[in-house]
């Protein structure tokens, strides 16, 4: 079975507090994680005109919408590359808009994320090419027609990573569809296949690279009964460092489907079936 590469997507469940980012980021390297990934978003391109002075009611207060997003994007992308690079962990993001695209590259991350919701967003998915960054693509709330578009917008040899998603926070696990990363590696031969998760355990996570999911990506927090709207959908500290592991033993305890007896088994052969032995 091949490497499997671990994304611990902090998002934005670090509401805007960058000691929380500094905790995520530690614990992800603890659990043995190849990457942290955050959001990158220019407000005024994202968050719609009639949204912007509703009032949400958050840990610091009652403030409108657009003051609510503002806080979550408070975040230092200058110490997140030296914290990462001092615990020698990798990050990218996922830009929600073009100026996004032009921040994350300016740092010339390794990877780039389109997120399922901007699948079908035609400049940024251009300004992504133009990057020339490599790609990781999620395929959730997308058909099959949208998803084939935005490969047609994006340059192929760009992309590396295509995610199973089903883009419900918390997904359910009639909704999971395990089986539909086997799917994509037909479709997509070209391409390593991975896994998006979003239901709130590590078990789907976990199995997923008995369907062959080469890159699996969980949200994580520090205690799911944080505010914000990913929470639920994430997991612990705890749940990170368990799911490395056991995703270890999954891909030892693979095999490779032949018959065989192993050298322990033969001691016990021995011991249980001594009569064939002794004559």
């Amino acid at each position: 079975m091949q490497d499997v590469s671990l994304v611990a997507e902090i998002g934005i469940n670090h509401n805007g507090d960058m000691d929380v980012v500094e905790h995520l980021i530690k614990e992800a390297a603890v659990a043995g994680f190849d990457y942290v990934k955050f959001q990158k978003r220019n407000l005024m391109e994202t968050v719609p005109p009639n949204k912007r002075r509703q009032p949400k009611e958050t840990p610091w207060g009652v403030v409108s919408y657009m003051e609510y997003k503002q806080h979550l994007e408070n975040i230092d992308y200058d110490f997140i590359e030296n914290y990462c690079n001092a615990y020698n962990i990798g990050w990218f993001g996922s830009p929600w808009d073009v100026d996004s695209v032009e921040y994350l590259a300016s740092y010339n991350p390794e990877y780039i994320k389109v997120a399922s919701a901007m699948v079908t967003d035609i400049p940024v998915l251009k300004a992504i090419r133009r990057s020339h960054i490599p790609v990781i693509i999620s395929t959730g709330m997308s058909t099959e027609a949208q998803f084939e578009n935005a490969l047609k917008v994006l340059d192929r040899e760009q992309v590396r990573y295509i995610l199973a998603c089903t883009s419900t926070y918390p997904t359910e696990p009639y909704e999971m569809n395990m089986s539909f990363l086997r799917t994509l590696a037909n479709q997509y031969p070209w391409a390593k296949i991975g896994f998006s998760n979003h239901n709130p355990g590590i078990l789907f996570a976990a199995a997923s690279v008995l369907y062959g999911a080469e890159m699996v990506e969980v949200h994580v927090t520090l205690d799911r009964a944080m505010f914000g709207s990913d929470q639920a959908a994430s997991i612990e500290p705890q749940g990170m460092r368990k799911l490395r592991q056991y995703i270890e033993n999954l891909r030892l305890g693979h095999g490779d489907g032949n018959w065989v007896v192993y050298p322990s088994e033969e001691k016990v052969a021995k011991s249980l079936r001594w009569k064939e032995y002794e004559s």
